[in-house]
């Protein structure tokens, strides 16, 4: 019987370091792993998908049995689409795990044939999340060991060229 197909959910805007742990680890434990990064509506992300999905192509190189797509909607009728039978879900703390825990046990009722398999960041990325990383981009802060390089100019670039506002000002005494 051969191994599984995999798939990685997340909206990876950007992609940190703790999720090329999880997307490195995954890629090593099955055969084949799909990253799909989720266009989500409700949503204003910094970057596009198409974005994300240029950035994640590069920082997935070194993985040839991972491949890159996007998905909107059900995430487990997405999962049948692609014969995917293993959902891949990273878990930093326990706020994630409740979170996470939830959304397993709906998945499972809405596809009892697809499992979910929790994956604990590695210790040096239990902090790290998309929404830090911005914010430390965002007011000019270095974020170069928290994603990879190519992540890093990509933010400098968005935050420097004045796409988003960044107050300058002292706050008032």
């Amino acid at each position: 019987m051969s191994m599984p197909v995999a798939l990685y959910p997340g909206s990876f805007d950007p992609a940190t370091n703790g999720h090329l742990d999880i997307i490195g680890r995954a890629a090593d434990t099955f055969e084949r792993l799909i990253v799909a990064v989720g266009r989500n509506s409700t949503k204003s992300p910094l970057f596009t998908t198409e974005e994300r999905l240029e950035m994640l192509r590069e920082c997935c190189a070194p993985w040839p049995n991972v491949t890159l797509t996007t998905f909107d909607g059900m995430l487990v009728f997405f999962a049948r689409t692609q014969e995917a039978r293993v959902l891949i879900k990273g878990l930093r703390a326990v706020s994630d795990f409740e979170y996470e825990f939830q959304m397993a046990l709906a998945n499972r009722q809405l596809a009892p044939d697809i499992e979910t398999l929790f994956m604990m960041s590695s210790a040096e990325h239990l902090y790290l999340s998309s929404s830090i990383v911005k914010e430390i981009a965002r007011l000019g802060g270095d974020v170069s060991s928290l994603v990879p390089p190519n992540i890093e100019r990509r933010l400098r670039e968005k935050f420097q060229a004045g796409l988003i506002p960044v107050s300058t000002k002292a706050p008032a005494e």
